[in-house]
């Protein structure tokens, strides 16, 4: 059984997130509208994943989520789009945009249980990709790659004050090497480094030491609204 709180003002919004994980099943949530009574319960019950609204009438859900106990997965619903940077930078996994509806409920909830999973049985993290290049293995620290192009049956990964890195593997290959808490595939031809990202609107995406912003693909827009509902994801 996986335990979740969710902490709203809005009693609809607590509905539809009561609906939502009945429908999903194997959920015990725990619904509160007092952000005060929320904190309290959770430092006390450790859950495992917490639905935080951002915009509550007496609190900040940002620094709310300052507070959460070590591990808490963590995922943000709000209305509001602006406050994406400071999302990542407290661990969010995802970002419900309101109205929130089952599909993108759904997608949240599988990254959510797969984050808390890997809370719980922690793994070295991965900090390098091997990568073939030029007839040798080419050996990438993630921390200096800042995107990747597609380049037909090839790839082009660009790093800060490095050479440039072409491989000759796909783009579907590549994503699937990358750790997606740090990378977000934005278009069919680039995935970006969140790190590396210094600004960004909804159709475009300005990485740093890049004069020429990258494009939002439309058909990766539903990706993106996760970096844009509230930035992103964790880790950052």
């Amino acid at each position: 059984m996986i335990h979740c709180v969710a902490i709203d003002d809005e009693p609809i919004a607590l509905s539809i997130l009561n609906e939502y994980c009945s429908r999903y099943g194997n959920i015990r949530l725990e619904c509160f509208s007092s952000p005060d009574e929320g904190m309290r319960h959770i430092l006390s019950s450790n859950p495992d994943i917490v639905f935080l609204d951002i915009e509550l009438n007496s609190h900040n859900g940002i620094e709310l989520a300052r507070q959460l106990p070590r591990g808490t997965t963590l995922i943000f619903t709000t209305a509001y789009s602006e406050y994406a940077l400071e999302g990542f930078n407290v661990n969010a996994v995802d970002f419900l945009h309101k109205p929130i509806f089952y599909p993108r409920f759904l997608q949240a909830m599988e990254k959510a249980v797969a984050w808390s999973a890997k809370e719980q049985n922690p793994r070295e993290p991965t900090d390098t990709i091997a990568l073939k290049a030029e007839h040798k293995t080419v050996i990438i620290a993630l921390d200096s790659v800042t995107h990747i192009e597609a380049m037909d049956n090839y790839v082009k990964v660009f790093r800060r004050n490095l050479p440039t890195v072409i491989s000759q593997i796909t783009m579907k290959e590549m994503e699937a090497k990358l750790p997606p808490e740090l990378f977000i595939r934005v278009h069919r031809s680039f995935i970006v480094s969140l790190k590396a990202i210094d600004r960004f609107s909804n159709r475009k995406i300005y990485v740093h030491g890049l004069s020429t912003p990258l494009p939002v693909g439309r058909t990766y827009n539903e990706s993106f609204q996760n970096l844009y509902n509230v930035f992103r994801r964790n880790n950052i």
